[in-house]
């Protein structure tokens, strides 16, 4: 068996309602909260934030809300967090939503205990963050795709350098996430779709990457299989809770994946594609590249790829390794066409003009080192010309 490391510090709290255990878990760190979130453009979202205040307040915990968060958070919107935090005396982070507002309260705590701005503090920069400055972070996740809440990565924008990348480092696992599938109940259908490939995507590249296991393979590939079979369905379904306590356990499966293996080329691409083209959706950005990932990499990792492809579609097992292999990619076509992200850089309204532009990008982040075939930059404009058009 190949060696491996495994390594997890977030407690995790699931089930369904489970957000009204918050307040016993802030206690256990602080009575001031720094609340982070996106703007209430819904409704819904503003019940969950009233709800949220409301079990924190009943408690007696002082509630400072930011509400700020944009997808692709910028340095400049963690400035503005990170100030109101210090203003506010927050001893304890809350990043309630998606991966956006749960990466923006782990680099928000980085820059309100920490001299500078969060892009100082990159993964491949030093010094990095001290952790005994850091103020503990509570995730609670709204939307089953980024894994955020047990990983130790916070992704930042830096929109004057057209740039996208990631604060990584252990001690910014949060202490505790609450995932409770009965927030998820009012996620629309476009931002399902998008993070529920998020969640594929984060369990598949986590098989391919040399960090990968014995106990990264078997939650990667559980993920995987409850992604295949849920994620259509509750598309069709949106309101079914048993859809979303399914693809709520695949998110967390598919998130402890990559906080131990990592992704691959596909991701670094994404990164790059979010980083110059900001109005794209990380699931986007992954379902643009993933055809041409597939047509790239097959060959290299046969027996990753042949078993997806069964996943899929079960008469493959009829076929030899090689052989379903190679219809795995016919049937990632298929996978993202039945969950309507059947696009391309052009629908984006991407300039053709810079496709060089970004292939260079997409080989600043190393995650495409990690692919079993790993791309030269002809190879990688290769790539974002099949991705430009389909």
């Amino acid at each position: 068996m190949k060696d491996f490391n495994f390594h997890q510090t977030t407690k995790i709290i699931f089930g369904n309602g489970r957000i009204n255990e918050l307040a016993e878990v802030v206690l256990s760190y602080g009575r001031k909260v720094l609340l982070v979130t996106t703007p209430a453009a819904i409704p819904a979202l503003q019940e969950q934030y009233d709800k949220v205040k409301k079990i924190l307040a009943d408690s007696g915990i002082e509630v400072t809300h930011f509400d700020s968060v944009m997808p692709n958070p910028t340095v400049e919107i963690i400035t503005a967090g990170a100030r109101m935090a210090k203003e506010s005396g927050a001893q304890v982070i809350i990043g309630l939503g998606g991966g956006s507002s749960m990466d923006a309260a782990k680099a928000i705590s980085v820059e309100a205990t920490h001299p500078g701005t969060s892009w100082e503090y990159l993964f491949y920069k030093a010094p990095q963050p001290d952790e005994s400055k850091l103020l503990p972070i509570i995730a609670v996740s709204t939307t089953s795709g980024t894994g955020s809440q047990v990983t130790q990565v916070a992704v930042v924008t830096n929109t004057a350098l057209r740039d996208k990348s990631a604060l990584y480092n252990n001690i910014l696992y949060p202490k505790v996430c609450i995932i409770d599938p009965e927030l998820m109940l009012s996620v629309p259908e476009f931002v399902t779709a998008t993070t529920g490939f998020d969640v594929l995507c984060h369990a598949f590249e986590s098989t391919l990457n040399p960090g990968t296991g014995a106990y990264v393979d078997l939650l990667a590939w559980e993920a995987i299989s409850l992604v295949v079979k849920n994620l259509p369905a509750l598309l069709a379904d949106l309101g079914n809770i048993k859809y979303r306590e399914s693809m709520a356990w695949a998110d967390t499966l598919a998130g402890l994946c990559i906080a131990n293996a990592g992704v691959t080329l596909p991701h670094g691409m994404g990164m790059a594609i979010g980083g110059m083209y900001p109005n794209v959706a990380h699931g986007e950005s992954l379902a643009i590249v993933y055809p041409a990932f597939t047509r790239f990499t097959w060959k290299s990792a046969v027996l990753q790829f042949a078993k997806i492809a069964r996943i899929f579609n079960p008469e493959l097992y009829k076929l030899s390794d090689e052989q379903a292999a190679e219809k795995s990619v016919e049937e990632m076509d298929n996978f993202l066409k039945k969950i309507g992200l059947w696009i391309c850089l052009k629908d984006k309204g991407m300039p053709e003009s810079e496709i060089n532009a970004l292939a260079i990008q997409c080989m600043v982040l190393p995650d495409y080192k990690g692919n079993p075939r790993v791309a030269t930059e002809e190879e990688m404009i290769e790539l974002l010309n099949q991705s430009y058009v389909k």
